[in-house]
């Protein structure tokens, strides 16, 4: 198969959707040109002019600055989406090696454009329409037959550059090929995680998840229980999204879900599917519809801010008119204390509880299961499917499967079909008899180590193996699969001070933080130091890689206190300078060390990641120097960084000053800004241009190793010690200047300005000249002394302690 190269993007229609996925296509560098109709005067055209004619897309870019959570990993990369329109640019198509639609869901629509675009998309192009529950067939029927076997569905989920989930969909005309192409580049450009489901209305997480939020509102009825009962219940103790089923629907947008909802009722009925009777729209829904309550973008659907209070929806309010009511009700404490039990035991007290609340999760438990089973065959080629789509497109901790299995298929299966016999299930459909017979009975479940159980083809399925999934070292996995574990696999070398030394090919030692929140300790840095040693006697490089959501949050300050309250501010010195020189160790290590980061970096983590030879880093990492949030100063290398980056930036331009190239690294400690995404960490110099931003999170840990092993194929040698310039007292002069305005105007505090003043002396290099030389290690002193004076600050202190009980910054 030729290598399908996806050189630019073109994207028809500039709604929420089509804007999103034209910003996520710049946020891993794919060029993209943005369609959507010509503009008239009405539309904010003033004349005829090219510009003018794109004002509806341009429009949607602008908007894309404005939208939080931010599609774009950088808000200045908006300038890189190319605008068209279809009335003077459908040339353009032809430069495209993939089309996508995004149009809105209206079948008419869609096909009337597709007519048009036909004549015009290059020969070797895909075209695929993002349709959320359109028949994909349907749609494929407009095109001539030489486009046929080039097109399929496409359905990214709401926000593109968060969610993980892309449904793939093919028609019977679609070419195998083309979709393990666009698999390809969905995987590893895009970053995200493909199931390829059948076409049948909503595919498989809308059909699935869909149907469980109406299950969900039907049981909510029936047993009586509010919404902020209910979302307390349904988020993070049910192993689901924290905002739970109701605030869920709200960020979703209610328009959004009544168009889904309306798809299941116009495509499917009592006989194709056995739950049709519980897709009715719910009256709540209704209502909120009715009034123009759409959720969070309206600022109100089930719930609704006042000031600062947060109201709900109460339908029965008001004579049944419905009104908002106080909300903040909790679920019953021993509901959570059940649902922290193991899986069997979970199940079988939440069905033999009494009160509403336990029975109310073991209904919409039940309900999610029959539901699952019964639609198995039709849906999705395996179990599998489901469970990704369902924690991929709706954030559940466990698919639905995943859960039955863990705890007790047989057991769990007798209490579904006990409940249906009974006439308590939402539809009397019977479970199938693959559940209770055959391979799946005997296994114990639908995920064994040979594949998940297909329905439809009525074998277990081994998971898809192309070659772009070769990179994927520890992709996610399905309970029962017996995929290997990354805690465990490869050969461990030592285990100690809560970090794993261990190596997968014998040439690059890889370092596993396991600490809470990857926290540095004295024993998590000595570690780090003794894996620098390693490496260096035995291995080519080393990576500095941890199989979960993050990288390290920084210095463990819980490790910290003890050692202050015996010892007194000696102890913290000692122990920061010991820091110091692990930072220290790896930056000069006689091997290249690579920090491979996802998720946060932040304070010390940052600090690890800035001292080593490169970084290899996810799209979704929040990297940042935060330590003021706790009332310190970077102690473990930041603020040196920080300086030595101005000097070395300063050297290699025309200019003289240091401050301006000082500015903007001092501001962001000052501030402890942190990077929203990578590309953000890299304006904010915590990234290099030369380091590697890596879109999809189980690509990491293999670009990692192949840029560890390329630098030290290459001959890499550690940079040289070297004395650098500081901007002196002059320029914390200018600086403190400005921070005075600062606390003057109210903009800071009196500790935040004196925290800032402090971080100001380290970065110009203290009581020196400006132009003066200093080293590493000079900075690194005054780093210590400012780090300690704050430590013995009351208000520092203060907030050291703020931050420990309730995990939140606290600002005095």
């Amino acid at each position: 198969m030729s290598r399908f190269q996806v050189k630019k993007v073109a994207v028809l229609g500039a709604g929420v959707m089509g804007a999103q996925i034209a910003a996520h296509l710049v946020n891993v560098r794919v060029p993209v040109v943005l369609f959507d109709l010509p503009a008239t005067q009405g539309d904010g055209a003033s004349a005829p002019s090219l510009s003018s004619k794109n004002a509806i897309v341009s429009r949607a870019i602008d908007n894309l600055k404005k939208l939080k959570p931010a599609p774009l990993g950088d808000v200045a990369d908006a300038v890189l989406i190319e605008q068209a329109n279809y009335e003077d640019d459908l040339a353009k198509l032809g430069e495209c090696d993939l089309v996508i639609e995004a149009i809105a869901e209206r079948m008419d629509w869609k096909l009337d454009l597709y007519k048009k675009i036909a004549p015009h998309v290059a020969k070797h192009a895909i075209l695929a329409s993002n349709t959320s529950g359109l028949s994909i067939t349907k749609l494929s029927e407009a095109l001539p037959e030489a486009l046929k076997p080039r097109f399929c569905g496409i359905h990214f989920f709401n926000p593109p550059r968060y969610m993980f989930l892309v449904e793939l969909i093919n028609t019977p005309t679609t070419e195998p090929e083309v979709l393990d192409q666009l698999e390809a580049f969905v995987t590893s450009t895009l970053g995200k995680g493909v199931v390829r489901a059948h076409d049948t209305p909503n595919f498989i997480a809308n059909r699935v998840g869909i149907a469980g939020m109406l299950a969900t509102l039907k049981e909510v009825e029936k047993f009586g229980l509010t919404p902020d009962v209910v979302d307390d219940l349904t988020g993070k103790k049910l192993g689901r999204a924290s905002s739970g089923t109701f605030r869920t629907a709200d960020v979703v947008g209610l328009d959004t879900m009544a168009h889904v909802v309306k798809t299941l009722q116009d495509n499917l009925s009592e006989q194709t599917d056995p739950f049709y009777a519980n897709f009715a729209t719910p009256p709540v829904l209704a209502k909120l519809l009715e009034l123009g309550n759409l959720g969070q973008k309206a600022k109100a659907g089930f719930y609704k801010k006042a000031g600062r209070d947060i109201l709900r929806f109460d339908l029965e309010a008001n004579g049944g008119k419905g009104e908002y009511v106080p909300s903040g009700d909790k679920a019953d404490e021993v509901y959570g204390r059940m649902l922290k039990k193991p899986a069997p035991e979970r199940l079988k007290l939440l069905r033999e509880s009494e009160g509403a609340q336990g029975r109310f999760l073991w209904a919409i438990l039940r309900d999610s299961f029959h539901y699952a089973a019964v639609h198995l065959a039709t849906i999705a080629e395996s179990a599998r499917d489901v469970d990704f789509a369902m924690r991929w497109g709706f954030g559940m901790k466990q698919g639905p499967f995943e859960l039955w299995q863990e705890a007790g298929w047989a057991q769990v299966a007798k209490w579904i079909q006990e409940d249906v016999d009974a006439g308590e299930a939402l539809a009397t459909a019977p479970l199938p008899k693959w559940v209770f017979e055959g391979p799946v009975a005997q296994a114990g479940g639908v995920h064994t180590p040979e594949g998940s159980w297909s329905a439809s083809q009525n074998k277990f399925v081994p998971q898809r193996r192309l070659p772009v999934h070769e990179r994927q070292l520890f992709p996610e996995s399905v309970r029962g699969s017996n995929a290997p574990d990354a805690n465990k696999a490869g050969t461990t070398i030592q285990d100690e001070g809560d970090v794993r030394l261990w190596t997968l090919d014998g040439e690059v030692l890889i370092a596993s933080i396991h600490s809470k929140m990857h926290a540095i300790s004295p024993d998590v840095a000595d570690a780090l130091a003794a894996g620098v040693d390693l490496a260096e006697r035995e291995y080519k490089a080393m990576v500095i890689w941890s199989p979960d959501e993050m990288f390290s949050v920084g210095a463990d300050l819980q490790a910290m206190l003890p050692a202050f309250v015996v010892a007194g501010i000696g102890a913290v010195e000692g122990a920061e300078e010991e820091l110091q020189n692990v930072m220290l160790k790896i930056r000069y290590a006689g091997v290249p060390v690579v920090s491979a980061v996802r998720g946060m970096a932040l304070g010390g983590g940052c600090e690890l990641a800035i001292h080593s030879a490169k970084r290899v880093a996810a799209m979704e990492s929040y990297i940042g120097l935060v330590e003021v949030g706790v009332g310190l100063v970077p102690g473990a290398g930041g603020l040196t960084y920080i300086a030595r980056r101005a000097a070395e930036n300063a050297e290699a331009s025309t200019g003289t000053d240091l401050l301006p190239f000082l500015t903007e690294g001092f501001t962001a400690a000052a501030m402890a800004k942190v990077g929203t995404s990578a590309l953000e960490s890299k304006k904010l110099g915590y990234l290099l241009e030369s380091d590697v931003i890596v879109p999809n999170k189980d690509e990491l840990l293999y670009v990692a190793l192949q840029q560890a092993k390329a630098m030290a194929d290459a001959g890499w040698r550690a940079p040289l010690r070297r004395p650098f310039k500081v901007a002196g007292r002059s320029g914390a002069a200018t600086i403190k200047g400005q921070l005075v305005n600062m606390r003057d105007g109210g903009f800071i505090s009196e500790h935040d300005f004196h925290i800032a003043s402090l971080i100001a002396g380290v970065v110009t290099g203290g009581d020196v000249d400006a132009g003066s030389l200093v080293t590493e290690e000079f900075l690194m002193a005054l780093e210590r002394k400012a780090f300690c004076s704050l430590i013995l600050h009351p208000k520092t202190q203060e907030r050291i302690m703020g931050m420990l009980s309730t995990g939140k910054p606290l600002r005095n």
